[in-house]
């Protein structure tokens, strides 16, 4: 029950749509193809290793211990793979199982049992956060509030592969002057006119969970035009309904989105040039 978060949830069970139906529109290396042609986005291998590799290795320099990949049960062929990829890299790796993908309330939910009675981190398996995004999450105060990374709009178009377009498929905040979330705005129009005084802070499921969010997964109702239990629904309910406030906390960095077949190269050019010869297997 500590205050610093070494228990990290990773969303891996994305049905990935976007990324099989433009497979076709790339030329890709049969092994990479063959997990794009899936769907299995945070399993595509980036540089000879599986997508969640990097991820799991800035997390592990961060002292976090333990990671609960969030997979369908289409996925546990991979599982004796990824824990040998997690003994490799000094992390203990499990999984939870999500039977159907009914959403990502959904999702953390089933790592209910994993985080226990901890705080931990929750992000996605088919973004990339470099340790600059991470760290003041973990750094953050105790498990009285829970905490989520605000993406300067500017930074994530001028340093990664977001464009204005593939930001407006994301969510952005709205924080009152102590920083606190009062709302995630999904999929904005203009994301732009949410500009905060420390701009425009973009919602990329960078989180800092206490327990408190279980109770609103739980009772979250799905979504009233795309059906999905949602964590941003989950988190607004958690907030409205004071079980816990939420902390944003700004981050000047960037951050990688692998949606699309064309992100593949894209992706392992950023991470080659940022990370440098500590990509190399």
């Amino acid at each position: 029950m500590g205050n610093v978060p070494r228990k990290a949830v990773i969303l891996a069970r994305g049905m990935g749509k976007r990324m099989r139906s433009s497979v076709s529109q790339a030329s890709l290396d049969p092994l990479v193809e063959k997990f794009a042609k899936l769907g299995w986005k945070p399993f595509i291998p980036i540089s000879g290793k599986p997508f969640i590799y990097h991820q799991l290795r800035v997390l592990v320099r961060l002292g976090v211990g333990e990671a609960c990949l969030v997979v369908g049960p289409e996925h546990l062929e991979l599982k004796d793979h990824l824990k040998r990829v997690g003994c490799e890299l000094g992390i203990e790796v499990s999984f939870a199982i999500q039977e159907k993908p009914l959403g990502t309330a959904d999702a953390v939910l089933a790592a209910k049992s994993f985080a226990g009675d901890d705080v931990f981190l929750a992000l996605n398996g088919d973004n990339f956060y470099p340790p600059e995004a991470v760290e003041p999450l973990i750094k953050a105060g105790g498990r009285d509030a829970c905490y989520v990374g605000g993406f300067r709009l500017e930074t994530l178009i001028s340093s990664g592969n977001f464009g204005p377009e593939r930001v407006r498929s994301f969510a952005v905040m709205i924080v009152d002057n102590d920083l606190n979330l009062v709302r995630v705005v999904e999929k904005p129009e203009k994301p732009e006119a949410y500009k905060t005084r420390y701009g425009v802070l973009v919602n990329m499921n960078l989180w800092r969970f206490n327990p408190a969010i279980f109770e609103a997964c739980e009772r979250v109702e799905p979504h009233p035009v795309r059906g999905e239990l949602e964590l941003t629904a989950a988190v607004q309910l958690m907030i409205d309904e004071g079980l816990c406030g939420v902390k944003v906390i700004p981050l000047n960095t960037w951050a990688l989105d692998l949606t699309y077949s064309a992100d593949i190269e894209v992706v392992e050019r950023i991470l080659k040039r940022a990370l440098g010869e500590d990509l190399s297997p």
